[in-house]
């Protein structure tokens, strides 16, 4: 029989591994500190995930490497690791701990069930609210924003900012600390999706996963 693997926090040095990748993104830093990575990011990031299942479901780590085929950056390492129980997700690197919920990006079919769910009065104001009661909790509403309002959106909508909207989501960020390297860690990405969730639960019910799958 198996356990779970203990989340006591990220490792002593999981922030000066991503400052050392930020100085050095290449296969021989990599290949040097490769066993930091795991011992110190990767695996407690699997615990942290695994700690929290039973209350947001089973959660994935992303993989460490960046897909550089379409990028003009072409180096190789992803300079955080990220790991999600969709639509939740945390990330630690060289700035410190981020915990979010939302859609960070949203496929064209998403994005017109969005567009039309935040148009609704009903729809729309009831999210408009969640963001207001949200963003009172100590959370920062973001998500890429149309530099102009969509086609054919009347100029004087009541929600024409969120209708600029072209990904929605919620977070909320520590800087490095000792917090990150103990089980307050937990508690600290707990809190964020818990009080993110009314956002969440929204974008589920009205928008819902794209056709696209994502990378």
């Amino acid at each position: 029989m198996t356990t779970d693997p203990v989340f006591d926090g990220f490792g002593e040095g999981a922030v000066e591994f991503y400052d050392g990748l930020l100085a050095d993104n290449s296969k021989a830093y990599w290949a040097d500190h490769r066993q930091v990575y795991e011992r110190d990011v990767r695996h407690p990031m699997l615990a942290l995930l695994a700690a929290l299942e039973h209350e947001f479901g089973a959660g994935k780590v992303f993989r460490p490497y960046r897909d550089v085929r379409f990028s003009h950056d072409k180096t190789p390492y992803k300079t955080q690791c990220g790991g999600f129980a969709a639509p939740y997700y945390v990330e630690v690197s060289a700035e410190g701990l981020l915990a979010a919920a939302g859609y960070y990006r949203m496929t064209s079919d998403q994005l017109a069930r969005f567009r039309a769910a935040v148009a609704d009065e009903r729809r729309g104001a009831d999210l408009a609210n969640r963001l207001a009661a949200v963003e009172s909790a100590g959370l920062t509403v973001a998500g890429e924003l149309l530099k102009r309002r969509p086609r054919g959106v009347d100029p004087a909508h009541p929600r024409l900012d969120l209708l600029r909207h072209k990904s929605l989501y919620v977070s909320r960020r520590w800087p490095p600390d000792d917090v990150l390297h103990e089980r307050g860690c937990l508690d600290r990405v707990a809190a964020t999706w818990r009080a993110g969730r009314p956002v969440a639960e929204w974008l589920a019910d009205h928008v819902g996963p794209g056709e696209q799958p994502q990378r």
